[in-house]
């Protein structure tokens, strides 16, 4: 807002609460698995806020200057939005390896405001951590400008309309069909598509936008008038904004709940906190306007543009080798610690001013303070030089990180490694050779193994050490999705008599699917699980599921990857997920083997192997 009049209380504190969720979710502690959702409070923020100055201004100039909300949004969102691409691309370069990987889309995306949909045409997933994808973060400023494109027309438009209801009504309308085909797409496991997608995921801009039309055409909608009034309201409010955060702790962004219904909750959440927050006079727009939470609200545009990069930066340039807690936790307080200082930074020197005086009225007071004669004429020279010099330099390095695109990094090429394995053996069992001689260990031709990208970056190992093992392994799948696979080579008679199942790197497991997919194989099927290695906040929680299923289960066993890789974290790929080469699959292998041995030399009770039974004491 530009005066201190037109200034809505509250909205500085629910940015802040926003981008806390989203900071503390990205810096990789495990803290708050569900912190993600600081996007989806920011988004209806953004309507709110967005649609209330459109309406202010047709209200005092009886039109809409579509051009100038435009320059205005470039004046609000370009500078800061350049300096964090320039900055973080030059000191890419620098760091260079699996940090430059598709490093040019990623800054098309950026610059012109399409990062999601190219994220979607690439196959990009959110929580894919195959490569370290820099400007991930900027797919939400996408959608926003997508919608900016399109809003102040379709206002226009709706005031057209001579009935209030109606322009509400048809607001609401698009925000539940965005939420409607959110669900849609995410039935159909393209849960990357509806989230980065701006049609399905812009139900809470919209009903950011909804509130600001009732609010203008209803100025006494959800405006309590009296003290207790305001009380009551700001408790709601208050009981919103707790709701969201017990969200943010309990709502993973890999369960299917989440984007059937989950962020259209949060959506209406953030609606409600708004509401109750921008009451003129409410005890809760007072408290979310708390001096430290201001300053965090106000800053919360540079704080969420850098805080993503910063931490994958940081994150690249740590020695390689093992991820203990303490790391991550030392990792994340350097890259909030810098995020929080270029925020400021560019806070001060490069957005307000920009904002104020436009982009060449900022450039010339920034040039005129060069030239005060207090200064001199040589100091102001070298402080010229310096700045053109810093400028032209971090350019070039930018560019030169486009250019040094790699292509694939070492997980992805161990991944597309591991997909020519595949192909290859099953290529070798269309004309099998004659069986051997019954080994101790099942046959290759016996197991079938199920997993994620893991799995294909040690297939080249598997399917050495295991001739006829059939893989079906995708990138960014989770154990969600296994029981439906399973369920569907059994119904395809394809189910072999071990199964393998390589999943949980991607988000977290629940002990139903592992009783539901053992319950699909029956106890013909004996199963091997491997646990995971990734520093991820899941971790310790899928591998304690994973091993205590498999103690209890005697045709249950467990491939313990984790332990086995602990001694030799430096033949990981720098993400600590992935194998990096022929050493790191071949411990891989050796932690399966060793599983399968146990299996097979478990002896089977009366009438075979059955799923129930404990295993004896000695294990």
């Amino acid at each position: 807002m530009s005066t201190p009049r037109d200034r809505l209380a509250g909205l500085d504190g629910l940015r802040a609460v926003a981008v806390t969720l989203v900071v503390v979710f990205h810096l990789g502690t495990g803290v708050m698995p569900g912190g993600y959702l600081g996007v989806d409070i920011f988004f209806p923020i953004s309507g709110f806020l967005i649609t209330t100055l459109l309406l202010r201004e047709r209200a005092e100039h009886g039109t809409i200057d579509v051009l100038k909300f435009w320059q205005r949004r470039a004046r609000r969102l370009l500078p800061a939005l350049a300096v964090v691409v320039l900055v973080c691309c030059a000191a890419a370069f620098v760091v260079g390896g699996d940090l430059l990987v598709e490093i040019g889309r990623q800054v098309l995306g950026a610059s012109t405001f399409s990062y999601n949909w190219l994220a979607i045409a690439d196959g990009a997933s959110y929580l894919d951590s195959t490569t370290p994808e820099l400007f991930r973060n900027l797919w939400s400023l996408a959608v926003e400008e997508q919608f900016y494109l399109v809003w102040p027309l379709l206002v226009a438009l709706l005031w057209l309309v001579p009935s209030r209801w109606f322009r509400f009504a048809f607001v609401v309308a698009v925000a539940v069909a965005s939420a409607v085909l959110m669900g849609v797409l995410a039935m159909d496991s393209a849960s990357t598509r509806a989230y980065y997608g701006t049609d399905s995921h812009s139900f809470g801009l919209a009903l950011g936008a909804a509130l600001a039309i009732a609010r203008h055409d209803w100025p006494g909608f959800a405006v309590p008038h009296t003290r207790r009034g305001r009380i009551a309201g700001g408790g709601v409010g208050l009981l919103a904004i707790a709701g969201l955060v017990v969200l943010a702790f309990v709502m993973p962004a890999e369960s299917p709940a989440t984007y059937q219904g989950g962020l259209a909750r949060v959506a209406v959440l953030s609606v409600v906190a708004i509401a109750m927050a921008t009451v003129p006079g409410g005890l809760l727009g007072r408290g979310l306007d708390a001096r430290p939470l201001r300053w965090i609200g106000q800053r919360s545009y540079g704080i969420y543009l850098w805080h993503w990069p910063v931490f994958v930066l940081v994150a690249g340039v740590w020695p390689a080798g093992g991820r203990s807690p303490a790391t991550q936790w030392t990792i994340a307080g350097i890259a909030l610690a810098v995020t929080l200082l270029a925020a400021a930074l560019s806070y001060s020197l490069v957005e307000l001013p920009v904002r104020r005086q436009g982009f060449r009225g900022s450039l010339g007071v920034f040039t005129m303070q060069w030239r005060r004669d207090r200064w001199g004429v040589r100091r102001g020279a070298w402080a010229r030089a310096t700045v053109v010099t810093v400028a032209l330099a971090t350019t070039a390095l930018a560019v030169g990180a486009v250019a040094s695109d790699p292509g694939d990094g070492l997980a992805e090429a161990r991944i597309r490694a591991g997909q020519a394995a595949i192909a290859a053996a099953e290529a070798r069992a269309a004309a099998p050779e004659p069986a051997a001689a019954e080994p101790t260990l099942p046959r290759g031709d016996q197991m079938i193994a199920i997993g994620d990208s893991v799995m294909l970056a040690v297939a080249p190992e598997l399917t050495a050490a295991f001739p006829g093992i059939s893989i079906d392994a995708v990138v960014s799948r989770q154990m969600s999705s296994a029981p439906a696979i399973v369920k569907a080579l059994v119904e395809a008679k394809q189910m072999r008599p071990f199964l393998v199942l390589g999943l949980g790197t991607n988000g977290g497991i629940s002990l139903d699917t592992l009783q539901q997919v053992k319950r699909i194989v029956g106890h013909r099927t004996q199963v091997v699980l491997v646990n995971v290695q990734a520093p991820r906040g899941w971790t310790p929680g899928n591998n304690d599921i994973l091993r205590g299923y498999s103690d209890r289960v005697r045709t249950v066993e467990l491939a313990d990857w984790h332990a086995a890789i602990q001694p030799r974290l430096d033949v990981l790929a720098r993400d600590q997920i992935h194998a990096g080469g022929p050493v790191g699959g071949g411990i891989y292998v050796d932690a399966l083997t060793a599983a399968l041995l146990r299996l097979v030399s478990q002896p089977e009770l009366e009438g075979g192997p059955h799923e129930s039974g404990d295993k004896p004491a000695e294990r």
